[in-house]
């Protein structure tokens, strides 16, 4: 939708337009064609995903960065107050970042639910199944885990 946005906004741009908008060095490499950046000018990587295979840190990322994107369509919705349109698409995917949110966060619930609720931290629950365990259902420092 983002894309959708940049792309009607400066389909019909004129040269002048470019470079009174300070469009004018975007333009030499990109022309009006999207190139995926952070307003910083910091283009788009694949690094930016983080998955560590511990769903208790994925989720916390993943919770991390709705907050983030819902941050920045704030700051957009303060910069585009004066165009409907614009600001309506960005409204509807600021909504979508909060269902995000919530959702990942019922999902850590659940995962810390199933978890030793004392010490959900001491292991990574996707990899280390029963590692802390010992024939008696009980931690190995000797805390009970039920």
């Amino acid at each position: 939708m983002i894309c959708t946005i940049v792309h009607q906004l400066t389909r019909n741009l004129t040269v002048e337009q470019i470079k009174e908008q300070g469009f004018a060095d975007y333009y030499v490499d990109h022309t009006t064609g999207l190139w995926p950046q952070a307003a910083s000018g910091v283009p788009f990587s694949a690094a930016t995903f983080q998955s560590t295979g511990d769903p208790i840190a994925d989720l916390t990322e993943d919770l991390a960065a709705e907050q983030k994107a819902r941050i920045t369509y704030d700051n957009i919705l303060r910069l585009v107050k004066d165009d409907p349109d614009v600001y309506g698409a960005i409204k509807f995917l600021r909504a979508r970042e909060i269902v995000h949110f919530q959702r990942f966060g019922e999902g850590l619930r659940i995962v810390q639910d199933h978890l030793d609720s004392r010490n959900f931290y001491a292991f990574n629950p996707a990899f280390d199944k029963g590692v802390n365990a010992n024939s008696n259902g009980c931690c190995r420092n000797g805390r009970c885990r039920r």
